[in-house]
């Protein structure tokens, strides 16, 4: 019996999403620091390794090939998000997925019963995986097992909605995009502008250029490097202000978390109850008091690698606009710079998806008409206040 082409493409749709699927969360459970994060992903990892075997063992009995796994294209922009993008903002994506699955690929009648009845099973743990990388995103897991106020900490915070991974730092490599994005954009319409001004003289132009690269480099990596450090301290002083009200004031403290509890729509003795517990470890207690007041305490980080990496990011990205007036002059110094410009605004767009999650195309084209308008614009704008060399 031939199978139906339209049940087996099908099979083989589903197929190729479980294995994209598993890459993903394989890769993200490498890169989770937190033990029982980690674990959850794997397990889902697990889970699509489960669902594909079944998948091949239905192929099987339809008399299909199977594929060879290598022969599924998981493209090199989804291997880089995977290992470069936040990790809540990978997940996002990867709900959104399983959902799109769920109504697409999972949730239409093949016309074949046993395939139907698979792909339903199948269904139901998609939507689970949905909920579970909803809730791991909404709330973060009790840090201890087996203890209660950790666990009652958790479950106030589910309730509360408060979200920790959304503040997962994509580290200096997104820092350093975003600084040869602000570098080239920069230093470009400084060169476009006395390009336009003094006729594109080599000499100006370099002058103008390599101040204008040091400047922007130097002013990205203090403000960087202070950034972080501020965000820090800031970060450490409301917390230790906090867990000296706690030492000093337990009752306000504890009676002002019941409140917060109650706004929530928990009664007056689920809250008191609920406190009560929590308090019994006071560091537990501190970040509940903190999640709640702040929404939590983001630090920024270590100062002197972000200062670093602002600095040579948006020296590098600087430089792109004033290279070829190094060799060059006149008109084709402004062309080659403006093409040179113009990819690297491309390119830094494109790189920039990689944490957005937008598609690279798009987000490099956007910063290409972006450097199109500040180019044009400051050239034009030098050509009206020309100037003799």
């Amino acid at each position: 019996m031939v199978p139906d082409p339209r049940v087996v493409e099908r099979l083989l749709t589903a197929w190729r999403g479980e294995i994209k699927a598993r890459f993903v969360y394989e890769i993200l459970a490498t890169r989770e620091q937190d033990r029982r994060r980690a674990d959850i992903l794997r397990r889902i990892a697990e889970a699509e390794a489960g669902h594909r075997r079944r998948l091949e063992e239905r192929l099987t009995q339809l008399g299909a090939a199977i594929p060879d796994e290598a022969s599924v294209h998981i493209s090199t922009w989804l291997r880089l998000q995977a290992r470069l993008a936040p990790i809540e903002r990978v997940l996002r994506a990867r709900e959104a997925a399983e959902d799109d699955e769920v109504l697409g690929v999972y949730g239409k009648p093949t016309g074949d019963a046993q395939t139907d009845d698979l792909l339903r099973s199948i269904r139901k743990d998609e939507r689970s995986h949905a909920l579970a990388v909803n809730e791991m995103v909404a709330a973060p897991m009790p840090a201890e097992a087996g203890d209660a106020e950790a666990a009652t900490n958790s479950r106030l915070q589910r309730l509360l909605g408060r979200e920790s991974w959304h503040r997962t730092s994509s580290g200096w490599v997104s820092d350093a995009i975003y600084g040869a994005n602000d570098g080239l954009a920069a230093v470009f319409g400084i060169v476009a502008g006395v390009s336009g001004a003094t006729g594109a003289s080599a000499r100006f132009v370099l002058t103008a250029g390599l101040a204008g690269a040091i400047a922007s480099a130097l002013s990205m990596g203090v403000g960087a490097w202070l950034a972080a450090r501020s965000t820090t301290e800031i970060a450490e002083a409301n917390i230790e202000q906090e867990r000296r009200e706690i030492l000093e004031h337990p009752e306000e403290e504890k009676e002002e978390l019941s409140l917060f509890y109650q706004l929530k729509g928990l009664t007056h003795e689920e809250a008191d109850d609920l406190v009560d517990k929590l308090a019994r470890n006071p560091e537990a207690m501190l970040q509940t008091i903190v999640a709640e007041e702040f929404g939590g305490m983001e630090r920024g980080g270590n100062p002197w690698t972000a200062g670093f990496a602002g600095f040579l990011s948006t020296g590098v990205g600087a430089m792109i606009p004033v290279i070829p007036f190094f060799f060059l002059g006149g008109l084709t110094a402004v062309v080659v710079a403006f093409a040179l410009s113009l990819i690297a605004h491309f390119a830094v767009g494109a790189a920039k998806s990689l944490f957005t999650l937008r598609s690279w195309w798009s987000s490099g084209f956007e910063m290409t008409v972006a450097g199109v308008i500040v180019g044009g614009a400051t050239y034009l704008l030098g050509l009206a206040f020309e100037v003799t060399t």
